[in-house]
Protein backbone atom coordinates (compact mmCIF):
# COMPACT_ATOMS: atom_id res chain seq x y z
CA UNK A 1 0.00 0.00 0.00
CA UNK A 2 1.52 3.39 -1.08
CA UNK A 3 1.71 6.37 0.69
CA UNK A 4 -1.38 8.60 -0.30
CA UNK A 5 -4.11 5.08 0.54
CA UNK A 6 -1.95 5.36 4.09
CA UNK A 7 -2.86 8.78 4.89
CA UNK A 8 -6.21 8.26 3.29
CA UNK A 9 -6.89 6.02 6.21
CA UNK A 10 -5.51 7.57 9.13
CA UNK A 11 -6.98 10.55 8.21
CA UNK A 12 -10.09 11.50 10.57
CA UNK A 13 -13.29 11.64 9.34
CA UNK A 14 -13.95 14.87 8.67
CA UNK A 15 -11.10 15.71 7.01
CA UNK A 16 -11.33 15.04 2.52
CA UNK A 17 -7.44 14.01 1.72
CA UNK A 18 -7.17 14.68 -1.84
CA UNK A 19 -4.02 13.59 -4.13
CA UNK A 20 -0.99 16.28 -4.19
CA UNK A 21 -1.38 19.21 -6.57
CA UNK A 22 -5.16 18.51 -6.88
CA UNK A 23 -7.26 21.42 -5.94
CA UNK A 24 -4.35 23.73 -4.66
CA UNK A 25 -4.38 27.45 -5.96
CA UNK A 26 -1.09 27.87 -5.01
CA UNK A 27 0.05 25.51 -8.00
CA UNK A 28 -1.30 28.06 -10.78
CA UNK A 29 -0.98 31.65 -10.24
CA UNK A 30 -2.92 34.91 -11.52
CA UNK A 31 -1.61 34.13 -15.09
CA UNK A 32 -2.67 30.89 -15.13
CA UNK A 33 -6.65 31.44 -14.46
CA UNK A 34 -6.83 34.32 -16.43
CA UNK A 35 -5.30 32.54 -19.29
CA UNK A 36 -8.11 29.24 -18.49
CA UNK A 37 -11.13 32.08 -18.08
CA UNK A 38 -10.07 33.64 -21.52
CA UNK A 39 -10.06 29.87 -22.89
CA UNK A 40 -13.59 29.28 -21.69
CA UNK A 41 -14.68 31.95 -22.57
CA UNK A 42 -13.65 31.78 -26.01
CA UNK A 43 -15.05 28.57 -25.71
CA UNK A 44 -18.07 29.75 -24.85
CA UNK A 45 -18.03 32.19 -27.66
CA UNK A 46 -17.97 29.97 -30.21
CA UNK A 47 -20.28 27.91 -29.35
CA UNK A 48 -22.59 30.62 -29.28
CA UNK A 49 -21.86 31.68 -32.88
CA UNK A 50 -22.16 28.06 -34.19
CA UNK A 51 -25.30 27.39 -32.41
CA UNK A 52 -26.43 30.83 -33.74
CA UNK A 53 -25.09 29.73 -37.33
CA UNK A 54 -27.04 26.61 -37.32
CA UNK A 55 -30.01 28.55 -36.46
CA UNK A 56 -29.74 31.30 -39.41
CA UNK A 57 -28.38 27.99 -41.87
CA UNK A 58 -32.19 25.99 -40.54
CA UNK A 59 -34.22 29.24 -41.10
CA UNK A 60 -32.82 29.34 -44.87
CA UNK A 61 -32.90 25.64 -45.86
CA UNK A 62 -36.38 25.25 -44.34
CA UNK A 63 -37.92 27.99 -46.66
CA UNK A 64 -35.48 29.29 -48.94
CA UNK A 65 -37.81 31.89 -49.93
CA UNK A 66 -37.11 34.00 -46.42
CA UNK A 67 -32.87 34.52 -47.75
CA UNK A 68 -34.35 34.90 -51.55
CA UNK A 69 -36.86 37.91 -50.24
CA UNK A 70 -33.75 39.48 -49.04
CA UNK A 71 -32.35 39.00 -52.29
CA UNK A 72 -35.37 40.99 -53.56
CA UNK A 73 -34.54 43.57 -51.59
CA UNK A 74 -31.64 44.51 -52.28
CA UNK A 75 -31.91 44.37 -56.20
CA UNK A 76 -35.08 46.78 -55.59
CA UNK A 77 -32.78 49.63 -53.60
CA UNK A 78 -30.23 48.81 -56.06
CA UNK A 79 -32.51 49.79 -58.58
CA UNK A 80 -34.09 52.77 -56.92
CA UNK A 81 -30.62 54.05 -56.39
CA UNK A 82 -30.20 54.42 -60.06
CA UNK A 83 -31.83 57.36 -59.79
CA UNK A 84 -28.52 58.92 -57.74
CA UNK A 85 -26.54 57.40 -60.17
CA UNK A 86 -27.07 58.06 -63.71
CA UNK A 87 -27.00 61.61 -64.25
CA UNK A 88 -30.55 62.39 -66.38
CA UNK A 89 -32.11 60.32 -63.85
CA UNK A 90 -30.97 62.22 -61.19
CA UNK A 91 -31.76 65.35 -63.25
CA UNK A 92 -35.16 64.18 -64.12
CA UNK A 93 -35.69 63.92 -59.89
CA UNK A 94 -33.39 65.96 -58.36
CA UNK A 95 -32.46 65.48 -54.78
CA UNK A 96 -36.07 63.78 -53.91
CA UNK A 97 -35.26 60.81 -55.18
CA UNK A 98 -34.61 60.18 -51.64
CA UNK A 99 -38.30 59.62 -51.21
CA UNK A 100 -38.09 56.37 -53.81
CA UNK A 101 -35.88 55.22 -51.51
CA UNK A 102 -37.75 55.71 -48.79
CA UNK A 103 -40.60 53.97 -50.04
CA UNK A 104 -39.03 50.84 -50.88
CA UNK A 105 -37.65 50.23 -47.72
CA UNK A 106 -41.02 51.01 -46.08
CA UNK A 107 -43.06 49.62 -48.46
CA UNK A 108 -41.22 46.01 -49.55
CA UNK A 109 -42.86 42.76 -47.66
CA UNK A 110 -42.58 38.93 -47.82
CA UNK A 111 -46.23 38.96 -49.51
CA UNK A 112 -47.36 40.09 -52.95
CA UNK A 113 -50.25 40.80 -51.07
CA UNK A 114 -48.09 42.69 -48.32
CA UNK A 115 -46.57 44.94 -50.96
CA UNK A 116 -49.83 45.79 -52.76
CA UNK A 117 -51.35 47.06 -49.90
CA UNK A 118 -48.64 48.79 -48.18
CA UNK A 119 -47.71 50.17 -51.94
CA UNK A 120 -50.98 51.33 -53.32
CA UNK A 121 -52.39 52.60 -49.84
CA UNK A 122 -49.01 54.87 -49.48
CA UNK A 123 -49.26 56.13 -53.26
CA UNK A 124 -52.97 56.85 -53.12
CA UNK A 125 -52.77 58.31 -49.57
CA UNK A 126 -49.90 60.41 -50.87
CA UNK A 127 -52.00 61.74 -53.87
CA UNK A 128 -55.24 62.53 -51.82
CA UNK A 129 -53.45 64.14 -48.88
CA UNK A 130 -51.33 66.01 -51.58
CA UNK A 131 -54.43 67.38 -53.38
CA UNK A 132 -56.34 68.38 -50.28
CA UNK A 133 -53.45 70.09 -48.79
CA UNK A 134 -53.16 72.29 -52.66
CA UNK A 135 -56.78 73.30 -52.50
CA UNK A 136 -56.30 74.28 -48.51
CA UNK A 137 -53.29 76.31 -49.34
CA UNK A 138 -55.14 78.42 -52.34
CA UNK A 139 -58.09 78.71 -49.80
CA UNK A 140 -55.42 79.55 -47.29
CA UNK A 141 -53.47 82.24 -49.59
CA UNK A 142 -56.97 83.78 -50.35
CA UNK A 143 -57.87 84.75 -46.74
CA UNK A 144 -55.30 87.78 -46.68
CA UNK A 145 -52.09 87.43 -44.75
CA UNK A 146 -52.85 87.43 -41.28
CA UNK A 147 -55.58 84.76 -41.57
CA UNK A 148 -53.44 82.78 -44.03
CA UNK A 149 -51.29 80.29 -40.82
CA UNK A 150 -54.60 80.19 -39.05
CA UNK A 151 -56.71 78.90 -42.18
CA UNK A 152 -53.05 76.13 -42.70
CA UNK A 153 -53.22 75.47 -38.61
CA UNK A 154 -56.65 74.85 -38.23
CA UNK A 155 -57.04 72.82 -41.45
CA UNK A 156 -54.02 70.39 -40.46
CA UNK A 157 -56.05 70.05 -36.48
CA UNK A 158 -59.16 69.64 -38.27
CA UNK A 159 -58.35 66.72 -41.00
CA UNK A 160 -55.18 65.07 -38.52
CA UNK A 161 -58.27 64.91 -35.92
CA UNK A 162 -60.40 63.33 -38.26
CA UNK A 163 -57.94 60.82 -40.37
CA UNK A 164 -57.45 59.67 -36.98
CA UNK A 165 -60.39 59.32 -35.80
CA UNK A 166 -61.12 57.02 -38.52
CA UNK A 167 -58.63 54.57 -38.05
CA UNK A 168 -60.63 53.56 -35.16
CA UNK A 169 -63.37 51.96 -37.83
CA UNK A 170 -62.85 48.78 -38.32
CA UNK A 171 -63.23 48.48 -41.97
CA UNK A 172 -60.69 51.31 -42.08
CA UNK A 173 -58.21 49.86 -39.52
CA UNK A 174 -58.06 46.74 -41.65
CA UNK A 175 -57.55 47.85 -45.27
CA UNK A 176 -56.17 51.59 -44.92
CA UNK A 177 -54.64 52.09 -41.96
CA UNK A 178 -51.04 52.75 -43.70
CA UNK A 179 -52.77 54.85 -46.21
CA UNK A 180 -54.70 57.08 -43.51
CA UNK A 181 -51.19 57.54 -41.62
CA UNK A 182 -49.45 58.53 -45.04
CA UNK A 183 -52.87 61.01 -45.69
CA UNK A 184 -51.99 62.54 -42.22
CA UNK A 185 -48.33 62.93 -42.68
CA UNK A 186 -48.44 63.72 -46.48
CA UNK A 187 -51.13 66.76 -45.52
CA UNK A 188 -49.24 67.95 -42.65
CA UNK A 189 -45.99 68.04 -44.59
CA UNK A 190 -47.58 69.96 -48.11
CA UNK A 191 -50.05 72.28 -45.51
CA UNK A 192 -46.91 73.78 -43.51
CA UNK A 193 -44.27 73.70 -46.41
CA UNK A 194 -47.22 75.73 -47.86
CA UNK A 195 -46.39 78.83 -46.12
CA UNK A 196 -42.61 79.32 -46.89
CA UNK A 197 -42.43 77.63 -50.38
CA UNK A 198 -42.88 79.39 -52.90
CA UNK A 199 -43.82 76.65 -56.12
CA UNK A 200 -45.54 74.66 -53.66
CA UNK A 201 -47.18 72.26 -56.98
CA UNK A 202 -43.67 71.68 -58.08
CA UNK A 203 -42.79 69.76 -54.68
CA UNK A 204 -45.84 68.01 -54.78
CA UNK A 205 -45.65 66.59 -58.25
CA UNK A 206 -42.01 65.61 -57.41
CA UNK A 207 -43.03 64.01 -54.49
CA UNK A 208 -45.96 61.88 -56.00
CA UNK A 209 -43.58 60.53 -58.83
CA UNK A 210 -40.94 59.65 -56.61
CA UNK A 211 -43.10 57.47 -55.01
CA UNK A 212 -44.98 56.28 -57.61
CA UNK A 213 -41.59 55.33 -58.53
CA UNK A 214 -40.69 53.58 -55.50
CA UNK A 215 -43.81 51.78 -55.43
CA UNK A 216 -43.72 50.50 -59.27
CA UNK A 217 -40.40 49.04 -58.77
CA UNK A 218 -40.89 47.41 -55.53
CA UNK A 219 -44.11 45.91 -56.79
CA UNK A 220 -42.36 44.38 -59.56
CA UNK A 221 -39.42 42.79 -58.11
CA UNK A 222 -42.06 41.65 -55.31
CA UNK A 223 -44.23 40.02 -58.10
CA UNK A 224 -41.95 38.90 -60.77
CA UNK A 225 -39.48 37.58 -59.17
CA UNK A 226 -39.97 34.38 -57.13
CA UNK A 227 -43.34 35.47 -55.65
CA UNK A 228 -45.03 34.75 -52.37
CA UNK A 229 -48.67 34.51 -52.54
CA UNK A 230 -50.88 36.20 -49.52
CA UNK A 231 -53.93 33.70 -50.82
CA UNK A 232 -51.97 30.82 -51.62
CA UNK A 233 -50.42 31.03 -48.31
CA UNK A 234 -53.70 31.24 -45.98
CA UNK A 235 -54.38 28.26 -48.68
CA UNK A 236 -52.06 25.77 -47.22
CA UNK A 237 -52.01 27.23 -43.99
CA UNK A 238 -55.96 26.07 -43.93
CA UNK A 239 -54.83 22.47 -45.13
CA UNK A 240 -51.88 22.40 -42.94
CA UNK A 241 -53.66 23.43 -39.81
CA UNK A 242 -57.03 20.92 -40.55
CA UNK A 243 -54.55 17.93 -40.46
CA UNK A 244 -53.24 18.80 -37.76
CA UNK A 245 -56.27 19.13 -35.96
CA UNK A 246 -56.80 15.48 -37.25
CA UNK A 247 -53.93 14.04 -35.99
CA UNK A 248 -54.89 15.69 -32.71
CA UNK A 249 -58.33 13.99 -32.29
CA UNK A 250 -56.59 10.90 -33.25
CA UNK A 251 -53.64 11.21 -30.35
CA UNK A 252 -55.31 11.83 -28.16
CA UNK A 253 -57.85 8.88 -27.80
CA UNK A 254 -54.57 6.58 -28.76
CA UNK A 255 -52.89 8.22 -26.13
CA UNK A 256 -55.61 7.86 -23.37
CA UNK A 257 -56.46 3.92 -24.31
CA UNK A 258 -53.17 2.80 -24.71
CA UNK A 259 -51.89 0.02 -23.40
CA UNK A 260 -49.59 0.03 -20.56
CA UNK A 261 -46.84 -1.23 -22.35
CA UNK A 262 -46.55 1.02 -25.32
CA UNK A 263 -44.96 4.31 -25.54
CA UNK A 264 -47.06 7.27 -25.34
CA UNK A 265 -44.53 9.65 -27.01
CA UNK A 266 -45.97 9.27 -30.46
CA UNK A 267 -49.58 9.86 -29.43
CA UNK A 268 -48.75 12.83 -27.24
CA UNK A 269 -47.07 14.15 -30.22
CA UNK A 270 -49.49 13.97 -32.36
CA UNK A 271 -52.35 15.61 -29.93
CA UNK A 272 -50.43 19.54 -29.69
CA UNK A 273 -51.34 19.98 -33.18
CA UNK A 274 -54.71 21.66 -31.90
CA UNK A 275 -52.47 24.47 -30.53
CA UNK A 276 -51.30 25.11 -33.72
CA UNK A 277 -55.12 25.75 -35.10
CA UNK A 278 -55.50 27.72 -31.72
CA UNK A 279 -52.88 29.89 -32.24
CA UNK A 280 -53.03 31.16 -36.14
CA UNK A 281 -56.03 33.40 -36.13
CA UNK A 282 -53.89 36.39 -36.34
CA UNK A 283 -51.99 35.26 -39.33
CA UNK A 284 -55.05 33.62 -40.92
CA UNK A 285 -56.39 37.18 -40.37
CA UNK A 286 -53.72 39.07 -41.95
CA UNK A 287 -53.34 36.63 -44.77
CA UNK A 288 -57.10 37.01 -46.17
CA UNK A 289 -56.77 40.92 -45.96
CA UNK A 290 -53.50 41.13 -47.34
CA UNK A 291 -54.76 38.67 -50.13
CA UNK A 292 -57.75 40.41 -51.85
CA UNK A 293 -55.12 43.34 -52.74
CA UNK A 294 -53.08 40.56 -54.73
CA UNK A 295 -54.09 40.59 -58.75
CA UNK A 296 -55.51 37.36 -59.88
CA UNK A 297 -52.98 34.55 -60.03
CA UNK A 298 -53.02 30.84 -60.89
CA UNK A 299 -56.10 29.31 -59.03
CA UNK A 300 -56.94 32.37 -57.16
CA UNK A 301 -58.57 34.71 -59.49
CA UNK A 302 -61.01 38.18 -59.20
CA UNK A 303 -63.84 38.01 -56.15
CA UNK A 304 -61.84 35.10 -54.39
CA UNK A 305 -63.94 34.05 -51.44
CA UNK A 306 -60.80 35.09 -48.70
CA UNK A 307 -63.47 36.02 -46.46
CA UNK A 308 -64.41 31.84 -46.16
CA UNK A 309 -60.88 30.97 -45.11
CA UNK A 310 -61.42 32.93 -42.10
CA UNK A 311 -65.10 31.25 -41.15
CA UNK A 312 -63.28 27.56 -41.60
CA UNK A 313 -60.24 28.53 -39.77
CA UNK A 314 -63.30 29.82 -36.56
CA UNK A 315 -64.97 26.21 -37.48
CA UNK A 316 -61.71 24.32 -37.06
CA UNK A 317 -60.85 26.58 -34.03
CA UNK A 318 -64.17 25.80 -32.15
CA UNK A 319 -63.05 22.02 -33.25
CA UNK A 320 -59.63 22.87 -31.56
CA UNK A 321 -61.07 24.12 -28.06
CA UNK A 322 -63.06 20.49 -28.31
CA UNK A 323 -59.73 18.51 -28.64
CA UNK A 324 -58.47 21.12 -25.75
CA UNK A 325 -61.06 19.77 -23.18
CA UNK A 326 -60.29 16.38 -24.66
CA UNK A 327 -56.52 16.32 -24.28
CA UNK A 328 -56.89 18.09 -20.93
CA UNK A 329 -59.53 15.08 -19.73
CA UNK A 330 -57.34 12.08 -21.39
CA UNK A 331 -54.61 13.82 -19.52
CA UNK A 332 -55.74 13.35 -16.12
CA UNK A 333 -55.96 10.01 -15.94
CA UNK A 334 -53.81 8.34 -12.98
CA UNK A 335 -54.32 5.11 -14.09
CA UNK A 336 -51.52 3.39 -16.46
CA UNK A 337 -54.26 2.11 -18.87
CA UNK A 338 -58.26 3.41 -19.28
CA UNK A 339 -60.58 1.27 -19.16
CA UNK A 340 -61.78 -0.52 -22.45
CA UNK A 341 -65.00 -0.52 -22.11
CA UNK A 342 -65.58 2.11 -24.98
CA UNK A 343 -62.28 2.11 -26.39
CA UNK A 344 -63.49 0.76 -29.67
CA UNK A 345 -65.94 2.59 -30.51
CA UNK A 346 -64.16 5.76 -29.16
CA UNK A 347 -60.91 4.64 -31.36
CA UNK A 348 -63.35 4.03 -34.23
CA UNK A 349 -64.76 7.38 -34.29
CA UNK A 350 -61.61 8.86 -33.54
CA UNK A 351 -60.01 7.86 -36.77
CA UNK A 352 -63.25 8.39 -38.93
CA UNK A 353 -63.12 12.18 -37.54
CA UNK A 354 -59.46 11.89 -38.81
CA UNK A 355 -60.24 10.66 -41.96
CA UNK A 356 -63.15 13.46 -42.61
CA UNK A 357 -60.57 16.10 -41.83
CA UNK A 358 -58.08 15.08 -44.05
CA UNK A 359 -60.01 14.57 -47.22
CA UNK A 360 -61.37 18.08 -45.86
CA UNK A 361 -57.43 19.27 -45.79
CA UNK A 362 -56.85 17.66 -49.05
CA UNK A 363 -59.85 19.62 -50.87
CA UNK A 364 -58.63 22.76 -49.50
CA UNK A 365 -54.69 22.31 -50.21
CA UNK A 366 -55.31 20.93 -53.73
CA UNK A 367 -58.54 23.10 -54.77
CA UNK A 368 -60.93 20.35 -55.97
CA UNK A 369 -64.24 18.89 -54.64
CA UNK A 370 -62.99 15.23 -53.35
CA UNK A 371 -64.88 11.58 -54.57
CA UNK A 372 -64.62 10.19 -51.09
CA UNK A 373 -65.42 12.77 -48.36
CA UNK A 374 -69.07 11.95 -48.55
CA UNK A 375 -68.45 8.39 -48.00
CA UNK A 376 -65.85 9.58 -45.09
CA UNK A 377 -68.62 11.45 -43.67
CA UNK A 378 -71.79 8.79 -43.32
CA UNK A 379 -68.94 6.50 -42.45
CA UNK A 380 -68.06 9.06 -39.63
CA UNK A 381 -71.67 9.60 -38.52
CA UNK A 382 -72.16 5.73 -38.41
CA UNK A 383 -69.30 5.48 -35.91
CA UNK A 384 -70.92 8.24 -34.51
CA UNK A 385 -74.33 6.60 -33.74
CA UNK A 386 -72.44 3.42 -32.25
CA UNK A 387 -70.52 5.06 -29.96
CA UNK A 388 -74.26 6.83 -28.47
CA UNK A 389 -75.53 3.55 -28.56
CA UNK A 390 -72.33 1.76 -26.86
CA UNK A 391 -72.82 4.94 -24.54
CA UNK A 392 -76.53 4.55 -23.45
CA UNK A 393 -75.09 1.26 -23.05
CA UNK A 394 -72.52 2.11 -20.70
CA UNK A 395 -74.67 1.75 -17.09
CA UNK A 396 -75.05 -1.78 -17.56
CA UNK A 397 -71.60 -2.60 -18.47
CA UNK A 398 -70.38 -0.49 -15.47
CA UNK A 399 -72.81 -2.90 -12.68
CA UNK A 400 -71.18 -5.91 -14.46
CA UNK A 401 -67.58 -4.86 -13.60
CA UNK A 402 -68.02 -2.50 -10.36
CA UNK A 403 -65.28 -4.33 -9.27
CA UNK A 404 -62.38 -3.46 -12.09
CA UNK A 405 -63.36 0.28 -13.09
CA UNK A 406 -63.92 2.72 -10.29
CA UNK A 407 -66.49 5.56 -9.80
CA UNK A 408 -64.09 8.50 -11.28
CA UNK A 409 -62.57 6.42 -13.83
CA UNK A 410 -65.97 5.45 -15.00
CA UNK A 411 -67.05 9.32 -15.17
CA UNK A 412 -63.89 10.65 -16.96
CA UNK A 413 -64.79 7.59 -19.39
CA UNK A 414 -68.32 8.78 -19.72
CA UNK A 415 -66.45 12.87 -20.18
CA UNK A 416 -64.39 11.74 -23.04
CA UNK A 417 -67.14 9.77 -25.09
CA UNK A 418 -68.88 13.24 -24.94
CA UNK A 419 -65.93 15.61 -25.84
CA UNK A 420 -65.72 13.35 -28.53
CA UNK A 421 -69.22 13.42 -29.67
CA UNK A 422 -68.76 16.93 -29.56
CA UNK A 423 -65.72 17.08 -31.55
CA UNK A 424 -67.82 15.06 -34.10
CA UNK A 425 -70.35 17.83 -33.82
CA UNK A 426 -67.71 20.55 -34.64
CA UNK A 427 -66.03 18.56 -37.81
CA UNK A 428 -69.68 18.70 -39.35
CA UNK A 429 -69.34 22.64 -39.10
CA UNK A 430 -65.92 22.20 -40.51
CA UNK A 431 -67.03 20.44 -43.29
CA UNK A 432 -69.94 22.70 -44.14
CA UNK A 433 -67.13 25.48 -44.64
CA UNK A 434 -65.35 23.46 -46.63
CA UNK A 435 -68.26 22.90 -49.09
CA UNK A 436 -69.64 26.71 -48.81
CA UNK A 437 -66.15 27.16 -49.90
CA UNK A 438 -65.50 24.78 -52.52
CA UNK A 439 -68.67 26.49 -54.55
CA UNK A 440 -67.60 30.10 -54.15
CA UNK A 441 -64.30 29.66 -54.74
CA UNK A 442 -65.47 27.28 -58.19
CA UNK A 443 -62.93 24.16 -56.85
CA UNK A 444 -62.49 21.47 -59.75
CA UNK A 445 -63.86 17.95 -59.78
CA UNK A 446 -62.39 14.84 -58.77
CA UNK A 447 -62.08 14.15 -62.22
CA UNK A 448 -60.82 17.33 -63.13
CA UNK A 449 -57.42 17.00 -60.84
CA UNK A 450 -55.70 14.08 -62.60
CA UNK A 451 -55.42 11.91 -59.26
CA UNK A 452 -54.85 14.57 -57.14
CA UNK A 453 -56.91 13.04 -54.07
CA UNK A 454 -54.92 10.66 -52.37
CA UNK A 455 -55.62 7.00 -51.91
CA UNK A 456 -57.25 5.93 -48.45
CA UNK A 457 -54.27 3.92 -47.49
CA UNK A 458 -52.31 7.29 -47.54
CA UNK A 459 -54.65 8.75 -45.34
CA UNK A 460 -54.50 6.70 -42.58
CA UNK A 461 -50.68 6.56 -43.34
CA UNK A 462 -48.95 7.61 -39.48
CA UNK A 463 -45.34 6.04 -39.53
CA UNK A 464 -43.95 9.75 -40.02
CA UNK A 465 -44.10 12.32 -37.29
CA UNK A 466 -47.12 14.84 -37.83
CA UNK A 467 -45.37 18.10 -38.61
CA UNK A 468 -42.89 15.90 -41.44
CA UNK A 469 -46.12 13.92 -42.74
CA UNK A 470 -48.09 17.32 -43.03
CA UNK A 471 -45.53 19.60 -44.94
CA UNK A 472 -44.67 16.40 -47.09
CA UNK A 473 -47.92 16.13 -48.07
CA UNK A 474 -48.71 19.37 -49.04
CA UNK A 475 -45.61 20.28 -50.68
CA UNK A 476 -46.77 16.93 -52.98
CA UNK A 477 -50.27 18.08 -53.56
CA UNK A 478 -49.15 21.59 -54.34
CA UNK A 479 -46.52 20.36 -56.84
CA UNK A 480 -48.87 18.64 -58.85
CA UNK A 481 -51.49 22.02 -59.03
Amino acid sequence: MDRTQTEAQNAPEWQVTMPPGEGSSSSTGPAGRAGARVVSCAAALEAKVSGFSKKVWKIGADDPRKPAYGVKVGIALTLVSLFYYVRPLYDGVGGNAVWAIMTVVLVFEYTVGGSMYKGLNRLAGTMSGAALALGMHWIASKSGEKLEPFVASGSVILLAATATFSRFIPTVKARFDYGVTVFVMTYSFVAVSGYRVEDLAALVLDRIATIAIGVIICLGVCALICPVWAGQELNLLTARNMEKLAYAVEGCIEDYFAEPSVKRAEAAAKSEGYKSVLGSKASEDSQANLARWEPPHGRFGFGHPYDQYTKVAAAMRHCAYCVESLSSCAGASSRERAPRLLGDACTRVAARCARVLKEASTCVATMTTSRTLGFAVADFNTAVHQLQTDLGNLPFKLAEKTAETSLAEAMQLFTVALLLIEIAASIEGVVHAVGTLATLARFKTADDADGLNKPEAEMERLDESPENLVNTRLEQRVNKL
